[in-house]
């Protein structure tokens, strides 16, 4: 590969790499469990945002919407925590809250899909599922629940292959990173959990 063809290609995919190192660099914040992450993660939503409507992934680009509202929400929360208990302390989530959120998830992804067919978006059905359990993955986030790690990590593998399929490679790389950051995440997040002190 040539400079000439390097240049052109970080040219032509500039915003979609633009939103893989924020995201990148959100979600490692977010392991550590740092307030920081949330203004990073807006940033790569709103990047996102762009990146997913001109690749007619629409559920995508929904998602984005959605997880700028979860940002907002979760910087809050988790700001209000820190005020209140000097850090951002890791909250459990009981079997109730797993069956409620994967249940969600299912009926979103039915819903979703089912609107999707009708505007023509591509990969209609999975990739309604895929956001649909972004969604629940990010409200237990904002909640604090280290049980969003689970989550993320399987809608991250599944969304790997989803990429790859529509030919957005550094994406798909990104989401094998955030595998990665995921699993880094639900250990520090488990250990945060077992010594609250």
């Amino acid at each position: 590969m040539t400079w000439t063809a390097i240049l052109h290609y970080l040219a032509a995919n500039w915003l979609e790499i633009a939103g893989t190192v924020t995201t990148v660099l959100g979600i490692w914040l977010s392991t550590r469990r740092l307030l920081i992450c949330w203004p990073v993660v807006l940033a790569a939503d709103l990047l996102y945002l762009v990146v997913f409507y001109r690749a007619r992934l629409f559920s995508d680009a929904l998602l984005q919407i959605f997880f700028v509202a979860f940002t907002l929400y979760g910087w809050f929360h988790w700001w209000r925590g820190v005020l209140q208990e000097g850090e951002v302390r890791v909250v459990p989530l009981g079997l109730r809250g797993w069956l409620t959120g994967l249940a969600a998830g299912a009926v979103g992804s039915v819903l979703l899909g089912w609107l999707m067919v009708r505007i023509g978006a591509a990969l209609p059905h999975l990739d309604a599922t895929l956001t649909s359990y972004s969604l629940v993955a990010s409200w237990w986030q904002a909640r604090k629940h280290t049980a969003n790690w689970v989550l993320w990590i399987a809608v991250d593998l599944i969304y790997i292959g989803e990429y790859i399929y529509k030919d957005l490679r550094p994406t798909a790389l990104l989401y094998a990173g955030l595998v990665l950051l995921a699993m880094l995440g639900l250990r520090d997040w488990r250990r945060a959990a077992a010594d609250p002190a």
